[in-house]
């Protein structure tokens, strides 16, 4: 893993915008409508193109494909594994629960009558044992279109990475099922699963590229599953969900392992979220080189002061997002440099922080808050922040 030896990296979160017919072939494949798969494998091929040229235009550092071959950062699972059916019933946030006027705003905004929508909180569930498909058929596809579309970029990143789900995000939006036979509780499911994505980070890393485990579960989960309920009880969850992270990475250098975690990528009052501070130490459990935690929007940057009070251990870098990915407003380069900077003295070390986002700008197929156009803009103040930072932090 690179790290920010005279010069602070820039990196982002994963998920990117994917163009309009991408969007709507991923939403009517996890429905299981008939799809032309040349169609669709055309129609990621030139969205990954496309996320790879304007995140090098940006001066995005370590790179993605942006996610654009998944209909959703996690619903994707479902079809690279048998055992799933049926329909999960997931707790609404509380955040639509207190404030019922933004709830209907959201939903206007974000689903119009018009548009399709990808499976969200109607993920399905966990009906019998969960296994891979055999030949990893759709981790190939992906991981080879990735490969493909960087061999026909004008010039490449620094560093590459992949993300994939985290047992526990699959966990809390795949649910099990009350009657499942080979899972009779829900810590056997959430270990099996790491063993299970254990073949998938395998493939990824052995693709060449770093792997990002996406785990806003480790924070979000507060806000669903465990609303209402003793914080004990969720920091016990976020234990469990770190023990089948680590048998998930077992055979993975830590160096090779980014870990992003976040409190939901919506744009609402955020107002029952977890404090980072009660986290920390959990995930400084997690078999990991770099942590990503989001640091910019309104209702958490102050947790630098977390940070500061337990930072992560040695050698361990820190990803904090300097960039908000659910406003419209684009972000100061001073304004950056400065998030950069106070990180960078949060560390005690420049080299140990890569500059990034808050989370990814399309977690789900047609789910975003920020206009493309905005959000190749914002990647561009990142990297001019950073260079920003460089000059106040290498002269």
């Amino acid at each position: 893993m690179l790290t920010s030896e005279d010069r602070t990296l820039t990196t982002h979160a994963g998920s990117l915008p994917r163009p309009p017919g991408l969007e709507t072939l991923l939403i009517r494949r996890e429905r299981g409508e008939a799809i032309d798969q040349a169609a669709f494998a055309q129609a990621v091929a030139e969205g990954i193109d496309w996320v790879v040229a304007k995140q090098l235009e940006s001066g995005i550092d370590i790179g993605n494909d942006g996610e654009e071959s998944r209909v959703g950062f996690q619903t994707y699972v479902p079809q690279r594994m048998s055992g799933f059916g049926g329909e999960s019933q997931r707790n609404m946030l509380t955040d639509m629960v207190k404030f019922p006027g933004y709830a209907q705003m959201f939903t206007e905004r974000t689903w119009s009558r018009d548009k399709e929508r990808p499976k969200v909180w109607n993920a399905p569930q966990a009906q019998t044992a969960v296994e891979y498909e055999p030949d990893l058929a759709d981790v190939s596809f992906e991981l080879d279109q990735f490969a493909a579309s960087l061999e026909r970029a004008a010039g490449g990143f620094a560093e590459t990475f992949v993300t994939a789900a985290s047992p526990g995000i699959v966990s809390t939006t795949m649910l099990r099922a009350e009657d499942n036979p080979d899972y009779p509780r829900d810590e056997d499911y959430v270990m099996a699963l790491g063993h299970e994505l254990k073949k998938e980070y395998d493939a990824i890393v052995g693709s060449g590229h770093l792997l990002q485990i996406d785990a806003p579960d480790l924070a979000m989960e507060r806000q669903f599953m465990f609303q209402d309920r003793p914080l004990d009880e969720f920091l016990e969850r976020v234990a469990l969900h770190i023990r089948a992270l680590n048998v998930a990475v077992a055979d993975i250098p830590a160096e090779k392992v980014r870990l992003h975690v976040c409190f939901g990528n919506w744009d609402g009052p955020h107002i029952d979220d977890c404090d980072l501070a009660p986290l920390l130490p959990l995930l400084y459990e997690a078999r990991v080189g770099a942590l990503s935690i989001a640091c910019s929007n309104p209702r958490h940057q102050h947790e630098w002061k977390a940070i500061k009070a337990n930072p992560p251990p040695a050698p361990m870098i820190l990803i904090p997002g300097v960039i908000d990915v659910t406003t419209n407003y684009l972000e100061h380069p001073e304004v950056v440099a400065d998030r950069i900077c106070l990180y960078a003295e949060v560390m005690g070390d420049p080299r140990r922080v890569i500059a990034g986002t808050d989370c990814g700008f399309s977690t789900f197929a047609s789910y975003q808050f920020v206009a493309d156009d905005v959000a190749w803009a914002k990647l561009q103040m990142l990297a001019d922040g950073a260079a920003l930072a460089t000059k106040r932090l290498w002269g």
